[in-house]
């Protein structure tokens, strides 16, 4: 194991786009500096994804200096949106908890993506994750909280364990949608030196400076089965995960982690398991 690295890192700047890989980001208590602070909801407040929506993996948001997002998407020109003042907040509706959230000021923001999307939609930003969302309380600890991801802060997963997935699926009778990237999973930080599926029995580990406590795992969802280049859906990988990576309820693929300490990472730092 003392071979693992960190060998990507990757920030999502709003919830369901495409993600941004990174050469080194700054780890905050709710997350990676710049990910998941924006979101899209629909006109009942709840959050929009890919799940519901999965032309949004062609959507691409480039974080702007003061935390501002630059979007584009194909047929679209790009806009530019500022990070909201402080305003009156709005409740998001993510997977049935609610969080209070700023709408973008400019009109033009919530037309963009409703016209994009065929659907009337707005977009919000997380102005202080540290007052806002709990982590998942079936995996947090009192006073850990998260930005707009899932469940928890991070998400990790491994090239090895990728790997042995494909090869799963190579078996399969859906081979033809195999080999999947990466992208499919959407992960935080991908750690590569590693065993297939070693990361499931870590609790503590450290990348370079920084500390995390390895949550639970991830029990994986249909976004996991849209093509992110074409945003086209298939059905791997949740049948070979529901085959050959059935842990209870979850589907699971990567883990969920929560930061001890805070820091920066950066791609090949090394990753020390501690218990």
């Amino acid at each position: 194991m003392g071979s693992a690295e960190l060998c990507s890192i990757h920030v999502h700047p709003v919830k369901a786009f495409r993600g941004v890989a990174l050469r080194e980001a700054v780890v905050e208590p709710w997350g990676l500096a710049g990910d998941r602070r924006w979101v899209l909801i629909d006109d009942g407040g709840k959050v929009v994804t890919q799940r519901q929506q999965p032309h949004l993996a062609l959507a691409a948001a480039e974080i702007l200096p003061g935390g501002g997002v630059r979007l584009s998407a194909p047929g679209r020109e790009p806009i530019g949106v500022p990070v909201p003042p402080p305003a009156r907040t709005v409740m998001v509706d993510i997977f049935g908890t609610e969080v209070g959230a700023v709408p973008a000021a400019d009109a033009a923001a919530h037309a963009w993506c409703s016209d994009y999307l065929g659907q009337e939609v707005r977009l919000v930003h997380m102005d202080d994750p540290a007052r806002r969302r709990p982590v998942a309380p079936a995996y947090g600890l009192p006073g850990e909280t998260v930005s707009f991801a899932d469940e928890c802060p991070l998400l990790l997963t491994s090239p090895a364990s990728l790997d042995a997935l494909n090869s799963l699926i190579a078996q399969g009778d859906h081979a033809h949608e195999g080999p999947l990237p990466m992208n499919r999973f959407r992960p935080s930080v991908v750690v590569s030196g590693t065993e297939p599926w070693a990361e499931d029995d870590w609790s503590h580990i450290t990348i370079g400076e920084v500390t995390f406590r390895v949550a639970n795992a991830c029990g994986r969802c249909v976004v996991t089965t849209v093509d992110q280049s074409t945003a086209e859906r298939g059905r791997e990988p949740l049948r070979t995960l529901g085959r050959h990576r059935r842990f209870g309820d979850k589907l699971v693929f990567g883990q969920h982690l929560v930061p001890r300490s805070p820091g920066t990472i950066r791609v090949g730092d090394p990753v020390k398991v501690l218990a």
